[in-house]
């Protein structure tokens, strides 16, 4: 039996957060970011994972995405992603980073040096059109609330564009709202 108490439904899309470890601002960073955004474009386009919405902030990510197995291509973005940026940051020579992935890192991770993300990533089920309305709402309007941006369009890092009709940084499948 896992640990975790959230039940993953592949045929269902599910809303998804994936956070850095101690809410670190490694985002900020457009090399970073990139490797992220870099990372979910490969697992659509090798049709691993469906994403229907995401919204990027400086330290964690929401999605609305679909797979045939959900919590298999989440640990394979997140392992991926994070050697990455642990490669980047280490080739980069960027030691306050790096230092604080050591520091924050759960000491059973006891084969990892370093640990970028927080454990899990906290699948909820998209069960009917108001949840779907709601958590769309909810990632468009995160850089909005946190005073980054007037419109939710104006965030790079998300998909309102696609959502507006306009061209996205990621391709996503829209969901009917």
């Amino acid at each position: 039996m896992g640990r975790s108490r959230y039940q993953v439904i592949d045929t269902y899309p599910h809303f998804i957060t994936c956070t850095v470890i101690n809410w670190l601002m490694l985002f900020s960073q457009p090399e970073l970011a990139a490797i992220v955004l870099s990372s979910l474009d490969f697992l659509q386009f090798e049709n691993r994972l469906t994403l229907h919405a995401y919204v990027m902030m400086e330290n964690h990510l929401h999605m609305i995405a679909t797979a045939n197995n959900l919590s298999r291509e989440m640990q394979a973005f997140k392992s991926f992603s994070a050697k990455q940026m642990v490669r980047s940051l280490e080739q980069s020579h960027q030691t306050f980073w790096l230092k604080q992935l050591r520091f924050h890192k759960r000491p059973d991770k006891v084969q990892s040096t370093y640990q970028v993300w927080q454990e899990g990533f906290h699948p909820q089920m998209i069960q009917h059109t108001e949840m779907l309305n709601q958590k769309l709402e909810y990632i468009h309007n995160n850089p909005v609330r946190r005073g980054y941006v007037d419109e939710p369009c104006h965030w790079r890092y998300s998909s309102a564009r696609n959502y507006a009709g306009q061209q996205g940084i990621l391709e996503v499948k829209l969901l009917e709202v």
